[in-house]
């Protein structure tokens, strides 16, 4: 990743400041210690059985695409209602009714059949 675009600096020559959204401060990152990682890890951690980790699968997010969409504007103020991030939350709305559609056997009704509203 192009580091110009994952450390935003401050007015101050040279000094790195917050990362923007979703980008993480990699330089700060190498620079935490085991101990401060054990100091700020949840309670159960050291619970964790030592193979926890053996049989993880990582997963790559997919991709966003950037569109052009309509929607009524009492589901927009809805959803803005709701707090930062709004677009990821119509996201995971769209994503939810597209699993339930693919997980239905075909020939099977629509959710809401189309004669209604």
């Amino acid at each position: 990743m192009n580091e110009k675009h994952s450390i935003k600096h401050s007015k101050k020559k040279g000094k790195a400041a917050r990362p923007s959204r979703g980008r993480a401060n990699l330089r700060l990152l190498a620079r935490v210690t085991d101990a401060e990682i054990r100091r700020s890890a949840p309670e159960e951690l050291p619970e964790l059985p030592s193979d926890f980790w053996d049989s993880a699968v990582p997963i790559v997010p997919a991709g966003k695409v950037p569109i052009s969409l309509r929607v009524d504007s009492d589901v927009l103020e809805w959803f803005r209602e709701k707090g930062p991030k709004y677009q990821s939350r119509m996201n995971a709305v769209l994503r939810s009714y597209m699993e339930r559609f693919l997980d239905r056997p075909k020939g099977k009704p629509r959710l809401r059949p189309s004669n209604t509203r």
